[in-house]
């Protein structure tokens, strides 16, 4: 594979080399995209509904957005242990 020549070509390349890796990796992903209180709400069901003992669930990644509505991505294992 080429080495990347831009910024954007390394972090398409670092992006899709993840994408790759995650698919394997066992954990569902539903990514959102809210007003900070709801995306609170979102978090706190989902986290209530499937537990970090049982799903090893987690709030995998998230940003505030300049708009202040935040985007987030919540993990958890497809079955409990």
């Amino acid at each position: 594979m080429a080495e990347p020549k831009t910024p954007h070509e390394l972090a398409n390349r670092m992006r899709d080399h993840r994408a790759q890796h995650r698919a394997h990796d066992g954990f569902v992903r539903e990514s959102f995209t809210q007003p900070r209180d709801d995306a609170r709400q979102t978090a706190r069901a989902f986290l209530d509904h499937y537990p970090k003992a049982a799903y090893m669930s987690e709030v995998e990644h998230w940003r505030e957005q300049p708009n202040g509505r935040v985007e987030f991505t919540i993990r958890r294992l497809r079955t409990a242990d």
